[in-house]
């Protein structure tokens, strides 16, 4: 593996580290969330510049359904990063206290919204590109019997439904769409208990990416074939 490809894996392990523990407010609190929020932006600047061939190939090749749905899954992920950033800084109490004004009411608006926007998004892009992530495993490891792989994607298949009950329970969608802006936090839930259930929440989402851009490659496939299949009839 490439060193470029190891700072890679790197940044975005921290990343999907860091973003668990933003989830997780009760538990670190304010001044550990605002650090780790300063870190999460710091890493999505050095992820982009590492991927930077992404934005210079925007606007060439074809778009199929699948580039065309990451496409916006990404844009999506990069302006509620940047929305991120800007709120937090409007709100911050210690790590950019210095700062003084700016609209505070729409500012804890767009935090909320782009906050849980954020965690889908990133996780669906990690889902997208999971795939690669399993290439790379096992070509570490040896290849394993049959049985071993259905075992793990009956495993994947229950942490993804409770990650969707989780997500359900917690009412996350009305926190995005801004139906309910004041988020209930149980301070005495478990330390565990909490990530396990934005981790699970995290895997669901990275469930649906990963099929969905597996899905779409064999849809695409297929395509190709018949296409191919013609042009040899004719």
């Amino acid at each position: 593996m490439k060193q470029k490809q190891k700072i890679k894996m790197c940044v975005d392990f921290l990343m999907t580290g860091l973003l668990l523990c933003l989830m997780a407010y009760q538990i670190i609190g304010q001044e550990l969330h605002e650090w780790f929020g300063a870190g999460m932006l710091i890493l999505f600047l050095l992820h982009n510049a590492l991927n930077v061939k992404w934005y210079r190939h925007l606007f060439k090749g074809k778009y199929t359904p699948l580039r065309i749905v990451q496409t916006i899954v990404n844009l999506g992920v990069l302006t509620t990063m940047l929305c991120l950033g800007f709120s937090g800084i409007v709100l911050s109490r210690h790590v950019f206290s210095f700062v003084q004004g700016g609209p505070m009411a729409t500012a804890r608006t767009m935090h909320l919204a782009a906050s849980y926007w954020g965690f889908v998004l990133m996780s669906l892009h990690a889902g997208f590109h999971w795939g690669m992530i399993l290439g790379m495993v096992c070509k570490l490891k040896k290849k394993k019997p049959q049985i071993a792989v259905w075992v793990l994607r009956l495993l994947a298949l229950a942490i993804a439904g409770y990650g969707l009950f989780c997500f359900i329970s917690a009412d996350i969608p009305s926190y995005m769409f801004l139906k309910n802006q004041f988020v209930f936090f149980d301070f005495e839930q478990s330390v565990m208990s909490v990530f396990a259930e934005y981790a699970a929440m995290m895997g669901f989402w990275i469930f649906i990416g990963h099929y969905f851009a597996r899905g779409m490659g064999k849809l695409n496939l297929l395509i190709v074939k018949r296409k191919e299949n013609r042009h040899e009839e004719n």
